[in-house]
């Protein structure tokens, strides 16, 4: 088997369905192969929407300055002490997984925070439950959720106009071959 199928297999993320469970909060420290830096004028208020609302925890902080949030492995974001957010969304966009039984909660805890930060959920062509959340520094933050694959449905369509099998289907040309 290759190394893609390996790393596939260890992913984070779990697979899509009604019943998928995201996966436990991850405290250990690892090299971050990608995270986002976020500048605030306000520290203490963002820290509380991010883990108030979108449910990232706190990894570390040096007071004053910044703060490294966490959701689950690979979800990292830093919080650091700048000038002031611009004025119109978004000054920044970056997206994250999560599971269809996140989508509500996840909601209900951002309009609780900030009322009018949350835009969604709404499905896409592409089989995803997104909510866009807009945050107290104007960074765009759009949680996705992969629904279950449906051979017969809209996201099959989709894949075959444009030449791509669906993941029921058998290895096609869009899959690594070993």
């Amino acid at each position: 088997m290759s190394d893609y199928y390996n790393a596939f297999e260890m992913s984070p993320v779990p697979d899509p369905g009604p019943d998928a469970v995201p996966p436990e909060l991850f405290r250990g420290i690892y090299g971050m192969p990608a995270f986002v830096t976020i500048p605030t004028d306000d520290l203490a208020a963002s820290v509380d929407f991010w883990t108030r609302g979108l449910g990232f925890f706190e990894l570390f902080g040096i007071p004053g300055r910044l703060v490294h949030l966490r959701r689950w492995a690979f979800q990292d974001v830093l919080l650091v002490t700048g000038a002031s957010a611009p004025e119109t969304a978004p000054a920044i966009s970056v997206s994250f997984a999560c599971v269809l039984g996140q989508v509500d909660a996840l909601v209900e805890a951002c309009r609780a925070v900030r009322p009018d930060s949350v835009d969604g959920p709404r499905d896409t062509p592409w089989n995803t439950r997104d909510v866009e959340v807009i945050t107290p520094e104007n960074a765009r933050i759009v949680f996705t959720a992969a629904k279950p694959y449906d051979p017969a449905g809209e996201e099959a369509r989709n894949l075959a106009a444009i030449g791509i099998t669906g993941p029921d289907s058998g290895p096609g040309d869009n899959v690594a071959h070993a």
